[in-house]
């Protein structure tokens, strides 16, 4: 109980440090998962609504309403796909790039704060460690 006590206590740290990583770029945690899922995925930044919603875990419903609000704020736009005329493509607009470049880099920041006192080597076997304990539940766990 005590490891999980603690893997539950730092996690609550550091959705505090992601927040405000995102917040101090005008973007909420779910906005900047759909748009760094977006820039994850190389140039031309541009995904499927449904590789969007397997890389961000939501339903077809909330992924809608999110790209939605997104495309109001000027961070994504949709275009046709080339392909199927029936299918659409979110694409990351320069805005919306910008927008989570700063936003990573913030957190990056954030994240090296909380590890400035945790050694390299140590950091690595902790990196390993969670792995192990994530694998069971993530596809995505590396």
């Amino acid at each position: 109980m005590g490891v999980l006590s603690r893997v539950s206590r730092l996690a609550r740290h550091l959705d505090r440090a992601r927040r405000s990583a995102f917040a101090a770029h005008g973007l909420e945690p779910w906005e900047f998962d759909v748009l760094a899922a977006l820039r994850r995925s190389g140039p031309p930044y541009e995904l499927s609504p449904r590789t969007l919603l397997a890389q961000t875990l939501v339903t077809s419903g909330t992924m809608t309403s999110r790209v939605d609000k997104l495309t109001a704020r000027g961070l994504v736009t949709r275009r046709a796909d080339e392909h199927d005329r029936r299918a659409v493509r979110v694409v990351l607009t320069e805005q919306g790039k910008s927008s989570v470049d700063a936003a990573l880099e913030s957190l990056l920041a954030h994240e090296r704060s909380i590890l400035a006192n945790v050694a390299p080597d140590d950091q690595a076997m902790l990196a390993n460690l969670l792995r192990a304990l994530v694998l069971p539940f993530d596809d995505t766990a590396e």
